[in-house]
């Protein structure tokens, strides 16, 4: 075992879904529902949401560090998300037919290197980070949107 994808923690988002739209938007976030079956991500479940399916559109500080890589940016989370998913030397599905930014920090947030992944060479270039021992952990962005996809830890032998 090398890696582990964890996704984020549903109790942080699930109070936001019993918030009016009017609280929503002072909070700086928005109800949104899916257009289609793919293209609004869930950072909870690691799956696309389904069409039709009631998400929350919201900043997240996915890298809460004191250096200058700390970062925050736009993410959706599902309704119907009920726990975090998690996915042990497997990408998960919503990484599946994207152009991936992977970014290996070290154990204090900094960045020591990156890679760009196209479609399907996201495991690869994650297992060519961890080869640096310095990277303790990978952050995914969606290339094109920039958007947290998931935080991709160290597990297993390449934890030791």
């Amino acid at each position: 075992m090398a890696y582990r994808i964890v996704g984020l923690a549903p109790e942080t988002f699930a109070p936001l879904f019993d918030l009016d739209d009017t609280v929503l938007a002072a909070r700086g976030a928005r109800r949104v529902t899916a257009l289609a079956d793919r293209g609004f991500p869930c950072r909870v479940s690691l799956e696309d949401a389904r069409a039709g399916e009631e998400l929350i559109l919201l900043q997240h500080v996915s890298h809460d560090v004191l250096t200058p890589y700390r970062s925050a940016y736009a993410i959706y989370v599902r309704a119907a998300a009920g726990r975090a998913a998690e996915y042990v030397d497997q990408m998960p599905p919503v990484f599946t037919g994207r152009p991936l930014g992977l970014r290996g920090f070290d154990g204090d947030g900094n960045l020591l290197d990156a890679r760009l992944a196209l479609p399907g060479d996201a495991e690869p270039a994650v297992l060519a980070l961890f080869v640096n021992p310095g990277i303790a952990y990978i952050h995914a962005h969606n290339a094109a949107h920039g958007c947290f996809a998931a935080r991709v830890d160290r597990h297993g032998e390449l934890a030791a």
